[in-house]
């Protein structure tokens, strides 16, 4: 075992388990909270696990995982709001 593979070891028994208690238990802001934070831990493991095993190409993975968490932040984001495009709250005007 090298200092990157520990490096990673030590993310996945500290900060992984407590953003995936935060992600599972608290208000949906917490949980959305805890699942972002969560998608950089183990963006930031799957950076340093390519290194550990000398595999550069491996390092994909963890640009994949960059460009789609802020998507997926954004899809929980609405499901959780409930508000629909569509719906415009101003179109309602009062009749006099």
């Amino acid at each position: 075992m090298n200092a990157w593979t520990a490096a990673a070891l030590v993310l996945l028994a500290v900060p992984a388990p407590t953003c995936l208690w935060v992600a599972a238990r608290g208000t949906a802001v917490r949980r959305l909270i805890g699942a972002s934070m969560l998608s950089t831990v183990v963006g930031a493991v799957f950076l340093l696990l390519p290194m550990a095993y000398d595999r550069s190409s491996y390092q994909d993975l963890a640009l994949m995982l960059a460009v789609l968490a802020p998507a997926g932040t954004l899809v929980f984001a609405r499901f959780v709001t409930g508000h629909r495009h569509d719906a415009h709250p101003h179109d309602s005007t009062p009749e006099t």
